[in-house]
């Protein structure tokens, strides 16, 4: 049965931001936006720092677990995170979380070997998930519905400026800058945050489901080290590894059991019923594992093999990064419009084989045009299948479970994440190992001490250190293990272009073809309620449509005779009872000449009338605002499709709702006059 959706429910949900300042909010969503860039930079800023990093410290064959540690962190602490907060108060979790980012970030900095930098890094990820979905979340209590899409586009930014100021640091300054940068940054967004974030605390008590995070986080650490120390530091048959194995094994499956019992299951297991959940699972995996994957290594060809600087292994990177972004966009855009999307999945997975294979072709002597192009094809593919997945996703499930299915999809991402890079460090460590001894074998010549195979294969500084003759060897055998990987990968992708072929092509609603870059480009998974999500949504595409647009739009469905303007006006007489014109001038962006023809168009048809300076609605006028709102509402119930239904549920009609009410307008836009205001809502 359909709820109440009578105007006058709207005034009992605290308004976003309710009782600041417009200059208090900006601040705090500044420092918020402080801590979410931490975060989303950390994600790409250590990659072209990593060689510099394993030369240092050593341990070439646990270069992965420097990425690997903190992504498994962050990964497992995301949905934690975001239940404690709505437990306990977002403000004190989300200074908690900045505090354990910036301990993690300063015990890497001072990290005196790869074992210890791989521990605080896992520190670091802990604090990283925090900042990431409590920074959102705090930015819905303070900004309304409508206005939240325009923080959602940070991440594009941080893809491209990750790599080249992970670079610049640790060209300039020293790899340890690229975490030391985070402290001053951290510490101001800490403060700033203390001083004038004031967020109302609304507990809503959850059962968080502690066993089955630290479960999931287990059975991911098991296989990862499974794929990364198998054939390396330990045999594939030996008992660590089969221990492992079997470990990983125990725990999948007492996993299972604890989810099928758990109040909130933090994957819950119903949604495996769904075939076009199962299958995304799996590509959304695959996507995760050959993107950090790739980007891992990448900067390890440029520097040690092209022989290019850390700020130039970032700027090489670019093309990767701008091919993701556009390809990304572009298909958002054309589902939007054409509402199909399968194409996208099936050529983006096509085209990332393709790339990797490209990659795969690469040598000591190719060219910055040739590299560029490589990376351009590989990023557009990936580009391609990320957007549309987690619309697929949305789309198949029904609006209670869209908050879980989408934090699902992009669990599996950030999974398949962890994943590829220790799996493209085995493969390259392995490959790397034997080449170096094959040349080493037939060098011919006597070596500087310290110049062996392992030593050269543990610090690439080393190769500086061989004779003239046998760097070419040396840095072909780099070339060919580096390149190797993605060979070995090709396959992988190939599998998930065979699985998206099975996706069935439903009809999407309107309100799934929005996702935000945190959802698409993030290794972090995506912690939202259904509420949420679905608010996100309609205010990206609220803001897509412009406001003059939606004014339009509901004219012509009132069927009135309006002015667009006009139709602007009544809704906030509507509201507030009484306006003045040209105090509606002074604090909107609406032109005064533009609402001055718009009041002498609803004075001429009679729908308000003056008293003094202010405007008041006669009775046509109300019925004449009211279908006004109510087509307002009918758009929006659009754009939600089926989950608009006799039955839907009571959050999502007070969303609605609510963003019928901002279109109305705001308080500040409220006379002076000491009067109370009439109400015309009914």
């Amino acid at each position: 049965m359909a709820q109440d959706t009578s105007p006058d429910r709207i005034g009992e949900a605290p308004v976003p931001g309710e009782g600041q300042s417009h200059r208090t909010v900006l601040v705090a969503i500044g420092a918020l936006l402080l801590g979410m860039l931490l975060a989303a930079l950390d994600q790409t800023i250590v990659s072209t720092a990593l060689p510099t990093i394993v030369s240092e410290l050593g341990g070439m064959e646990h270069l992965s677990w420097v990425v690997t540690a903190y992504m498994l962190a962050s990964t497992a602490g995301t949905p934690l995170w975001g239940k404690l907060g709505d437990q306990y108060g977002r403000k004190k979790l989300f200074q908690g979380a900045i505090v354990v980012f910036l301990v993690g970030s300063a015990l890497c900095g001072i990290a005196q070997n790869m074992p210890q930098l791989i521990a605080f890094r896992a520190v670091q990820g802990l604090g990283g998930g925090g900042l990431m979905v409590l920074s959102m979340a705090i930015v819905g209590d303070l900004v309304s519905p409508r206005e939240r899409g325009r923080y959602q586009g940070l991440f594009g930014a941080t893809s491209v400026l990750g790599p080249l100021l992970g670079g610049l640091f640790t060209e300039h300054l020293s790899w340890r800058w690229v975490f030391y940068v985070n402290l001053p940054i951290g510490i101001v967004a800490l403060f700033v945050i203390a001083a004038v974030l004031h967020i109302p605390v609304r507990s809503t008590p959850h059962t968080i489901d502690y066993l089955g995070t630290f479960l999931i986080a287990s059975v991911a650490t098991c296989l990862v080290l499974v794929a990364s120390l198998g054939g390396t530091t330990w045999a594939w048959g030996s008992p660590q590894i089969i221990g492992l194995a079997v470990l990983g094994a125990v725990l999948l499956v007492w996993f299972l059991h604890v989810e099928r019992r758990a109040a909130e299951p933090v994957l819950p297991l119903k949604l495996f019923r769904i075939r076009t959940f199962s299958l995304v699972s799996v590509i959304s995996f695959v996507v995760g594992f050959a993107m950090f994957g790739a980007m891992t290594y990448l900067p390890t060809f440029l520097q040690v093999v092209q022989g290019v600087t850390p700020t130039m292994s970032g700027v090489h990177m670019l093309p990767m990064v701008l091919g993701m972004l556009i390809t990304s966009t572009a298909s958002g855009q054309i589902v939007s419009r054409t509402g199909r999307w399968k194409v996208f999945p099936i050529a983006g997975t096509a085209l990332t084989c393709l790339g990797l294979l490209l990659l795969h072709r690469l040598t000591e002597t190719s060219s910055t045009w040739s590299m560029s192009v490589c990376f351009f094809v590989f990023g557009a593919g990936l580009g391609l299948v990320m957007q549309v997945l987690v619309l697929v996703v949305q789309n198949a499930v029904s609006y209670e479970d869209l908050g879980v299915a989408t934090s699902g999809a992009t669990f599996f991402r950030s999974i398949g994440a962890s994943f590829g890079v220790a799996v493209f460090g085995t493969i390259f460590t392995n490959r790397l190992t034997g080449e170096l001894a094959d040349v080493f074998a037939n060098a011919g010549t006597e070596l500087p001490p310290g110049t062996g195979a392992e030593q050269v294969a543990a610090d690439p500084r080393a190769i500086a250190q061989l004779p003239p003759e046998l760097r070419p060897d040396v840095l072909h055998a780099y070339a060919t293990s580096i390149t190797d990987v993605f060979l070995y990968a090709a396959p992988v992708v190939l599998v998930a272009f065979g699985i998206a072929w099975f996706l069935k092509e439903d009809k999407l609603r309107a309100s799934v073809t929005a996702p935000d870059t945190s959802q698409t480009l993030a290794s972090n998974p995506v912690e939202r309620s259904s509420y949420e999500e679905c608010a996100r949504a309609l205010s990206v595409l609220g803001s897509r449509e412009g406001r003059k647009e939606i004014y339009v739009r509901i004219t012509e469905r009132a069927g009135l005779d309006l002015l667009p303007a006009a139709s602007w006006l009544l809704l906030r007489i509507r509201r507030h009872g009484i306006v003045e014109p040209v105090r509606l001038a002074e604090v909107t962006p609406v032109p005064l000449r533009v609402i001055t023809e718009a009041s002498r168009q609803v004075e001429e048809r009679r729908l308000a009338v003056r008293e003094g300076v202010q405007l008041v609605l006669t009775e046509d006028g109300v019925r004449a605002a009211t279908v006004l709102a109510e087509a307002r509402e009918e758009s929006l119930a659009e754009l939600l499709g089926d989950w608009w239904g006799p039955d839907r549920p009571t959050d999502l009609v007070q969303l609605v709702e609510e963003l019928t009410a901002e279109l109305c307008g705001s308080d500040g836009e409220r006379p002076h006059s000491p009067g109370p205001p009439r109400d015309h809502r009914s």
